[in-house]
């Protein structure tokens, strides 16, 4: 018996042995999915983060003081030009303006006397000058004495006296009515400030005064009003990324006709989804921030339904230029192997080289190769882990699927 077990362990274990020669024999070149390197020019898109502005924030503050008696709007609400906002009490103003319009009537009136003397006083001028005209000759005939002739003459300078004195309260009228038509028109204006408009079309915040505080020019703003249709979108591209992109559609740093009509931007909102409509280059800033080397861009955006707001984050990016005869991969035919990027290349003999590369942006779902491969080479997508520097392997047609693997 044992010599029949022992037999037959022997059976299976050949049996065993010849089994995975076999499958050694049998097990050829690894089957790796393979495609050709592209060489086409293509865009180069930049991205940067982005926050949002309103293209107008006007701060409504008071400029008068005053006890705020109501609000005349809806918090968060769409506001025109010229809408109420909030109501200051405006009985002292009104009171003001009556004061006013009494001064100035007061004034008128004193003018209207002033001239009323006037032509008094220029009567008796002209009497008194008859006088003397008349009076010379005959004293000089001794038809009269010397003492009338004095008496006249002394009448008619007074009379050019009171006309002068008379002409000097005319002035001091007109100057008093000059001064309460001014203080007339301060105290219409503080009465107008009583109401407090809106300077812009746009969405009012929600108040930060409250219906019976004590507001004055000092105090901060009541409310905020933004126009948000265009809606600025603030970035802050590098100084060597402005350069680039000046240089590379043309025109000179300075002139935003040049280069704002050939940048279109797209914006990417917070969420995730993507702006529908496109901006235009609105500004961009007069220098270069010292401690960060960035400028300050400005985008606007058209906003019709007011769905951005400002404070809002996103991405925002355009095409910065086109590279020329760029070598187009799929990301995922890139290892990265502590911090070095590999290719497998397969040979026209089928066998595996690889290859140090160096990667560029991002396109799309492919990856540009600066450097490490050439157009027309076959290279391995799928498979990778399967192959080693000389290997023989059996390359097959890749299968484009989205390819969404980051480059680590």
């Amino acid at each position: 018996m044992r010599s029949i077990a022992a037999a037959a362990l022997c059976s299976v274990l050949l049996s065993t042995a010849c089994n995975k020669k076999q499958q050694i024999v049998e097990a050829g070149p690894p089957d790796v999915e393979v495609t050709t390197v592209v060489q086409k020019d293509v865009p180069i898109t930049k991205e940067w983060v982005a926050t949002m502005d309103g293209f107008v924030n006007a701060q409504i503050r008071a400029q008068v003081s005053g006890y705020l008696q109501k609000q005349l709007y809806t918090n968060g609400s769409a506001v025109a030009k010229g809408a109420p906002l909030f109501l200051i009490d405006p009985r002292p103003f009104q009171a003001a303006v009556e004061q006013a319009q009494g001064n100035l009537a007061e004034a008128k009136g004193k003018l209207a006397q002033a001239e009323g003397d006037l032509q008094k006083a220029q009567a008796v001028l002209g009497k008194t000058e008859n006088d003397v005209n008349r009076y010379t000759p005959l004293a000089k005939e001794k038809a009269i004495s010397q003492q009338e002739l004095d008496d006249a003459v002394q009448s008619n300078l007074a009379a050019k006296a009171q006309v002068e004195a008379n002409k000097a309260s005319i002035q001091a009228a007109k100057a008093s009515i000059v001064a309460a038509s001014a203080a007339l028109d301060t105290a219409k204006l503080n009465l107008g400030f009583t109401t407090i408009t809106s300077p812009v079309d746009g969405i009012a915040a929600i108040a930060t005064a409250q219906v019976g505080d004590l507001v004055s020019p000092q105090t901060s703003a009541l409310t905020t009003v933004s126009t948000i249709n265009p809606i600025l979108v603030n970035f802050t591209p590098s100084e060597q990324e402005y350069l680039a992109v000046v240089n590379q559609i043309g025109g000179s740093p300075g002139s935003l006709d040049d280069v704002g009509k050939k940048l279109v931007f797209n914006l990417q909102l917070a969420n995730g989804t993507s702006y529908a409509q496109t901006g235009r280059l609105y500004a961009v800033n007069r220098e270069v921030t010292v401690t960060t080397g960035t400028i300050l861009v400005q985008v606007a955006f058209p906003n019709p339904r007011n769905v951005l707001r400002p404070g809002g984050f996103g991405k925002i990016s355009t095409i910065a230029r086109v590279q020329q005869g760029a070598l187009l991969v799929p990301p995922r035919s890139v290892s990265d192997v502590q911090g070095t990027y590999l290719m497998a290349v397969v040979g026209n003999d089928d066998k595996v080289t690889i290859r140090p590369v160096t990667p560029g942006s991002r396109v799309g779902s492919m990856l540009i190769i600066d450097k490490g491969i050439k157009p027309g080479d076959r290279i391995v997508v799928e498979g990778i882990q399967k192959v080693k520097e000389g290997v023989r392997v059996n390359p097959k047609p890749y299968s484009p699927v989205e390819d969404a693997k980051p480059l680590a």
